[in-house]
């Protein structure tokens, strides 16, 4: 299957793409993983949103990137949170969840150069995410009825001169 990638800004979305966006959400985590929870949460205008669209425009795969410096969680880091993290069903097992996440990480660096990124990050994908580079930090708590675990990866340190 052929897709094709976009990294924009909030501002650079067209409403078709936000609607797919939404849409795909919406499919993965209130359907399927049944979260009764208010999915647009004021964060979207504050990120780069990573997807791709399948031949007929459809967005089968998504991941948000949240500014750094912007207060999220309570918390007012120097650092990337990325999260929303879906792929559609008809996609899962073959590869794209990779592809996604490694195209989020390059549009990060890209965009921002060297810097941590954050997550809150289903338990039971430690595996998956810990093969990019992220690390478990602290325990495991719920998060609207599913395991979570804070990960992060860290940007490589600079050598000094």
């Amino acid at each position: 299957m052929q897709l094709t990638w976009h990294f924009k800004h909030w501002r650079e979305l067209t409403t078709t793409e936000l609607y797919e966006i939404l849409s795909l959400r919406s499919e993965v985590f209130v359907v399927e993983q049944k979260i009764a929870y208010n999915d647009e949460d004021g964060h979207d205008n504050h990120c780069y949103h990573l997807f791709a669209q399948n031949d007929m425009g459809k967005v089968v795969a998504y991941c948000r990137n949240i500014e750094p410096n912007y207060l999220y969680h309570g918390q007012k880091i120097d650092a990337v949170w990325i999260g929303r993290v879906a792929t559609a069903k008809e996609l899962r097992g073959k590869g794209f969840g990779k592809e996604l996440i490694r195209r989020t990480i390059e549009g990060i660096e890209k965009t921002y150069g060297s810097i941590d990124i954050y997550m809150s990050a289903q338990a039971y994908l430690k595996k998956f995410y810990g093969d990019f580079g992220f690390a478990t930090e602290g325990e495991e708590y719920i998060e609207e009825g599913i395991a979570h675990i804070k990960m992060v990866r860290r940007a490589p340190v600079k050598a000094q001169k």
